[in-house]
């Protein structure tokens, strides 16, 4: 695939200025029923996306309510200060978002963006669903009845064998991590708890969520798997049956090492469980993770089956529900009058430490657009100590000089014709690399027509495999027998996180991947061509010592029902696959 590296935005820092030229919403104007205003300490955005309200907190941090730049609703969570000091825990949350990503099923909600490496607080953006969470529908409206207790274990096992089918566990199946939407329950934040502690437990010996919900293996052994999934999914059942947790008494109020205790060592108490649900519970929470039931075998055990929870749903959810996205729409329309700000964009990289463009899926310094397509375009080069102009927190650049030399003349001559080339029209974007999913700052939210939205016959994995390069010019060009790439796209409107290409680039003689996995962003849809910008980028291999670049742009074109070509605009990059075939 071929790259194109935009030109750096106007840098106003990290978090974007208030807003003062928008009057606030009068009291009558602002419901706040399921929402609470922000703080004044409050920034007005994160990575880029304006906070619009509070929707609560937990153990990991704040959540607020955000939107896309087209007005697609976000959960904004954000990272307690306290997890952002310990050295593991940044590779930790971006390795659990990464997999749970990797999941995509009605009982899910999808991961939007999240932050780069680096950046202080640390956040995670996802779909917002405006829905009570069983915790909060329990303690408003009392337990479920009978027939939608059944319908909610056929949904969420549903859910769980989506989550183990793609080799993953939830880890934090409790209450507040289940919404009742008005088609599916959805299984919320999965897997980013497990960042903090694996054993869930905090520095000062405080338990991170529910304990009440934790399987017997979490609390002796700090074991986590698709076993203490059905026993969590059990307790949850219970609560959602009686009103109170398997291992609690109604009206009291134990400590988490008591709650602890019983986990490891008592029975559940199921009184007030529906009967056709005791024997199936009851299995559920077997002590020994291989006495319990895969979420396969559960669903053939139960009554209901997924699908019923739409005609079984509580009286009174849907009255919950419609009042809910009522305030959700007042807040969103509020927010589409304010005026247009400056996005947040990468630190410009030094003029002396330009340099030509990378490979496709290879890693390198932020430079300038690339060559035409007659010039060569270089692999990536090992990682260099990062000088003292380094940004904080930013990976370090090269200081091949006589190569930035000839990359900054690269720059000034071609700039235009490769903006020109990837764009039709004729329009570029200064956001790019940035990390961030919205257009640029000129951009205004509006409604997004049925031609801004990837086609519906993209989605899905196309994998490609490129002979590599056989040349290397010992400095920049690296010596590759092997390009595989792996495109993974989703439903997105245009400028939304639309998925993931990951590329092995495998080196000559040492093995060593080259490649690099990047986040996606839908920059222009062209009929049956899409231009792709990589809002993220990281090594493949993090032990490969390379670095990615961001901001590259990515032309596919659907040829066939199951096949994507590369563009030929641009620098299209030696030893790439010419075309993806699909394989999901």
């Amino acid at each position: 695939m071929h790259r194109v590296q935009n030109r750096p935005a106007c840098v106003t820092g990290g978090v974007r200025p208030r807003i003062h030229g928008v009057p606030p919403l009068r009291p009558e104007q602002r419901p706040e029923r399921f929402m609470r205003r922000l703080d004044p300490t409050d920034p007005s955005a994160i990575g880029g996306y304006p906070l619009l309200a509070r929707l609560g907190a937990g153990g990991m941090g704040q959540v607020f309510l955000s939107r896309t730049a087209s007005g697609r609703p976000l959960a904004l969570k954000t990272v307690r200060t306290e997890f952002g000091q310990d050295p593991g825990f940044e590779q930790r949350f971006a390795r659990e978002i990464a997999s749970s990503d990797q999941v995509r099923s009605p009982w899910t909600v999808s991961v939007v963006d999240y932050s780069p490496a680096g950046h202080r607080p640390q956040w995670l953006a996802t779909e917002y669903v405006a829905a009570p969470s069983l915790a909060d529908w329990i303690e408003s409206d009392g337990p479920l009845p009978e027939s939608a207790v059944l319908a909610l274990a056929a949904e969420l096992a549903e859910g769980l064998r989506a989550v183990h089918r793609a080799g993953l566990a939830h880890r934090d199946v409790e209450p507040s991590n289940v919404l009742l939407a008005r088609r599916h329950p959805l299984l919320i934040d999965f897997g980013i708890a497990r960042a903090a502690d694996d054993t869930r437990h905090t520095r000062t010996g405080g338990v991170i969520g529910s304990p009440g919900y934790m399987a017997p293996e979490q609390v002796t052994a700090g074991i986590s798997a698709e076993p203490g999934d059905i026993f969590s999914l059990g307790a949850v059942l219970v609560y959602a049956a009686t009103g109170t947790g398997p291992f609690l008494h109604p009206g009291e109020d134990p400590s988490a090492a008591q709650l602890l205790y019983r986990i490891a060592h008592e029975a559940p108490v199921l009184d007030g469980v529906p009967q056709p649900l005791v024997p199936l519970l009851t299995a559920c929470l077997e002590k020994s993770p291989q006495d319990r039931p895969t979420a396969d075998a559960l669903l053939e055990r139960l009554e209901a089956k997924p699908g019923v929870w739409a005609s079984v749903r509580p009286p009174g959810l849907e009255a919950d529900i419609a009042a809910r996205e009522t305030e959700l729409a007042a807040l969103l329309e509020h927010s589409a009058h304010l005026p247009p700000e400056s996005q947040p964009a990468p630190d410009p990289a030094p003029q002396a430490e330009f340099g030509p463009p990378p490979t496709y899926g290879s890693p390198i310094a932020y430079g300038p657009p690339p060559a035409l397509p007659s010039s060569p375009a270089p692999n990536p080069v090992p990682l260099a100590p990062s000088g003292a102009g380094s940004a904080p927190g930013r990976l370090s650049v090269r200081t091949w000089k006589a190569v930035a030399a000839a990359g900054a003349v690269v720059a000034v001559v071609t700039a235009a014709v490769v903006t020109a080339l990837a764009w039709p029209d004729g329009s570029d974007d200064a956001a790019g690399g940035n990390g961030r999913t919205t257009p640029p700052a000129s951009a205004s939210p509006s409604p997004t027509a049925a031609g801004n939205a990837l086609p519906s016959s993209w989605v899905g994995t196309w994998k490609g495999t490129g002979p590599g390069s056989p040349t290397s010019d010992g400095i920049v060009n690296a010596r590759t027998t092997e390009v595989a790439v792996t495109v993974t796209l989703h439903a997105a409107d245009r400028g939304e996180i639309v998925g993931r290409q990951v590329s092995h680039v495998t080196e000559d003689g040492t093995g060593r991947d080259l490649g690099c996995t990047e986040t996606l962003r839908l920059r222009e849809t062209h009929g049956t061509s899409m231009v792709f910008e990589a809002v993220t980028s990281a090594p493949t291999d993090p032990s490969a010592g390379v670095l990615c670049a961001r901001g590259n742009l990515y032309t596919l074109a659907k040829t066939g029902a199951d096949t994507l070509t590369l563009g030929n605009e641009g620098s299209q990059t030696t030893g790439s696959p010419a075309r993806l075939t699909r394989s999901s």
